[in-house]
């Protein structure tokens, strides 16, 4: 179970500390590749690499007068460096640092929303298998429509998490690049070899071409990919929300012990996990919208974007490894009523059932326009007076002629509906056990 609730790990990505620190990661690798090459002196290299460090209360007491940070930050390098900080920042824009700064600590988020990515795919691949044949009521626009089970059910958020751990890494592998290449991306002070190793230094890609910024059609993606994963947590939170309701009480999230679910109420036993990751998913869709208004930019480039991404990168993917955090919690110990779910597929008197029923009359040689008719018309009487639907049926004289009562009984069985389950499992990938045989339940 994913334990960060406290959210350090993540959180020590995205301060002001770890920014510097990234921005020192940067201009330190660039140093190395000029030492390498002989343009930095080896007493000089050593005195960058000792006296290299980050004071962020001086970088601020600069910035307050300089008003850029990058040249605060590279000032207050110089005065820690001494003579030896003239090879620091040389043949540099700011861009050049910011971004592929960026890259790392993108990287480094990645890394643990990945593992988060993970560990829920396994938690929905067990629960979907744990619960294969667990039937229950299948609905549609909020209406019963056929039965189906609890584990196709999280078999369809399994697979889609398994969709978004592919596109999350390809979105990674997209926004984690690096730049170095001048101040309108020429490269013309550094040359392409630069850029090449100090990328594969630092273990990011290279942007092939660039203005003087990395096109933030990179980022854009990155933080839709991260709304989509909300939009799939949401989506868990919900059908869980709705199946809480007292008329159904076929899951509930878990209640801790000595939680409260109402100030007034002393019953209540509020969905108000999910209910909070509902919420916060509409944060990360909005910050997705601000990204792509970051992508389009004057010429090589305006600062329009930065203040924004300043904002939306980091709380995105803070947002995200908690919300997924917190899904973890619930379905850990997320309670299942299989009794429930099996009672509610009767809660209609058997009006689940009228396509099979349908059907059967077509194969009689009944038309079906006949037959649709028949049987809509016992539903219609059993829905509204409350008469089980096979005594309904049997009024229809189209039906008598066609069939029996035994018949219309025998066909009356939920788990009639699960014989392809095992298939649909292993087109995903899982083989299941043969289930036990249960009998049937009104």
């Amino acid at each position: 179970m994913i334990q960060r609730y406290t959210r350090k790990p993540m959180s020590d990505i995205w301060t002001r500390e770890a920014q510097f620190d990234a921005w020192l990661r940067v201009e330190l690798a660039v140093c190395d590749y000029y030492a390498a090459a002989g343009r930095i002196p080896r007493k000089d290299m050593a005195a960058i690499r000792r006296n290299a460090h980050i004071d962020v209360k001086r970088i601020d007491e600069i910035e307050a007068v300089v008003r850029h940070d990058v040249i605060a930050f590279t000032t207050q390098l110089a005065e820690q460096i001494g003579p030896a900080s003239r090879f620091v920042h040389l043949g540099l824009t700011s861009s050049d640092v910011v971004d592929t700064a960026w890259g790392l600590r993108i990287a480094r988020a990645a890394e643990i929303i990945a593992a988060d990515l993970k560990a829920i795919h396994k938690r929905l691949r067990d629960l979907a298998t744990r619960h294969a044949f667990t039937v229950m009521m299948g609905r549609t626009h909020g209406m019963h429509a056929e039965p189906t089970t609890f584990g196709l059910k999280a078999l369809v958020w399994y697979m889609e998490f398994g969709r978004h751990i592919e596109r999350f890494a390809e979105a990674t592998r997209r926004a984690c690049v690096g730049k170095i290449s001048g101040a309108v991306g020429t490269s013309a002070h550094t040359g392409l070899d630069l850029e090449k190793s100090v990328c594969k230094s630092l273990g990011l890609g290279v942007a092939e071409v660039s203005t003087q910024v990395i096109q933030r059609d990179r980022h854009a993606e990155f933080l839709n990919t991260l709304a989509l994963i909300a939009c799939s947590v949401e989506k868990v939170a919900t059908e869980i929300r709705h199946l809480q309701r007292p008329e159904l009480r076929e899951l509930e999230e878990p209640f801790a012990a000595g939680q409260k679910g109402s100030s007034a109420m002393p019953h209540k036993r509020n969905p108000v996990t999910a209910e909070q990751l509902t919420g916060l998913a509409r944060v990360v869709r909005s910050n997705a919208i601000a990204g792509m208004e970051n992508v389009a930019l004057w010429g090589e480039r305006d600062i329009s974007h930065s203040s924004v991404e300043r904002v939306v990168i980091p709380d995105s993917c803070q947002l995200v490894d908690y919300i997924l955090a917190k899904l973890d919690w619930i379905l850990a110990g997320l309670r299942v009523n299989e009794k429930r779910m099996e009672q509610n597929v009767w809660a209609t008197r058997g009006l689940v059932f009228s396509q099979k029923v349908m059907l059967s009359l077509v194969d009689t040689g009944m038309a079906r326009e006949a037959a649709y008719a028949a049987v809509q018309a016992a539903a219609m009487r059993s829905w509204h007076d409350g008469a089980p639907f096979a005594d309904e049926l049997m009024k229809e004289d189209t039906v008598r002629a066609a069939t029996t009562r035994a018949n219309i009984d025998a066909m009356m069985n939920p788990r009639d509906f699960l014989t392809h389950v095992p298939k649909i499992f292993a087109r995903c990938g899982i083989k299941l056990k043969t289930p036990k045989a249960k009998t049937r339940q009104k």
